[in-house]
């Protein structure tokens, strides 16, 4: 492991001290800031010379100043002679903008693709994206990792009873029904028709929930504004317990208010995105997903496969 070196931007310290502990290494030594003007400074503080080197930041809020900190690092232990570089990104920020859906707007998920590779990333390690596709936009090796062991572990201690998985829209029934396989459960699906970038209306619920427990599964939450309505939608329909696990916290604007006045008796999610000090955990729960990523680590470093960790 003398060759192996794990490397942290401001977003995600603490999960890379998780990460390194259950490496059992010490994070990298790097020195990030910003000059009087805004731009981005780093500095890396220790010899990466011939290492396997592992640069973890999520680019979530401030999004395009984690995204320049993990550029810029990247470009510094590119020029420090580093063997290998491994961008690790917990969470992939622009993900949502994954292709064209209205006339003359990007693809940024593309756009920040191309800027990883060029930076000097040799490899992506990344968890549940938005869409497997964008995994397409990369011309080197992505190892894209699932949260749902980790939910599924959790869930299986609590005494359910009749489990439902709800996929929260059409585009999330890969995830829901490959959740549903896990635990053996019926699958519904809320239909909803989006209004605007920040809200959606629900129209009907898609199977049956009526007198059953109910784990709506999804990537990410932002407002809560789809989440919270489908959870009073599926209330409607005579659901038992509903609980909502979501692999990224984004949790921007009015969340926490509307999912601790919603039916939602628990918001399960992960720390791939930090929880800002300001924030009530209330019905949220958190789940590390740093010995996931600590072992993806290992395995990659000694190019064992990494498929064992998807089962």
């Amino acid at each position: 492991m003398d060759k192996l070196a794990v490397f942290s931007g401001n977003s995600n310290p603490g999960l890379t001290r998780d990460i390194c502990g259950n490496l059992k290494i010490e994070p990298g030594k790097c020195d990030i800031g910003k000059f009087s003007d805004g731009e981005t400074y780093v500095r890396i503080q220790q010899n990466v010379r011939g290492k396997d080197v592992f640069a973890v930041q999520s680019t979530g809020y401030p999004v395009n100043d984690n995204l320049m900190e993990l550029l810029i690092m990247m470009d510094a232990l590119k020029r420090a002679s580093a063997r290998r570089i491994t961008a690790v990104l917990p969470y992939f920020g622009y993900a949502r903008q994954d292709r064209k859906d209205q006339p003359r707007v990007p693809i940024t998920a593309k756009l920040v693709a191309n800027l990883l590779d060029r930076a000097g990333a040799d490899r992506v390690l990344t968890v549940d994206l938005h869409a497997g596709q964008i995994q397409g936009f990369f011309d080197i090796p992505l190892d894209h990792l699932y949260a749902a062991t980790i939910f599924e572990e959790y869930f299986r201690k609590k005494d359910l009873k009749n489990i439902v998985i709800v996929s929260p829209d059409v585009g999330g029934i890969k995830m829901a029904r490959a959740y549903a396989k896990r635990f053996q459960a019926g699958l519904a699906i809320v239909d909803k028709r989006r209004v605007s970038d920040v809200r959606a209306e629900v129209m009907h619920i898609m199977g049956d929930v009526e007198g059953k427990d109910v784990i709506i599964v999804d990537d990410m939450v932002a407002t809560a504004g789809s989440l919270v309505e489908a959870a009073a939608a599926l209330k409607n329909e005579k659901a038992g317990e509903i609980y909502a696990a979501v692999t990224h916290p984004v949790l921007c604007g009015p969340a926490i208010e509307r999912i601790e006045s919603s039916c939602i008796k628990e918001l399960v999610v992960t720390d791939t995105i930090p929880d800002s000090e300001d924030k009530g955990l209330g019905k949220i729960i958190r789940l590390s997903v740093a010995p996931l990523l600590a072992e993806a680590i290992k395995r990659i470093h000694s190019e064992e496969t990494i498929s064992a960790l998807f089962e």
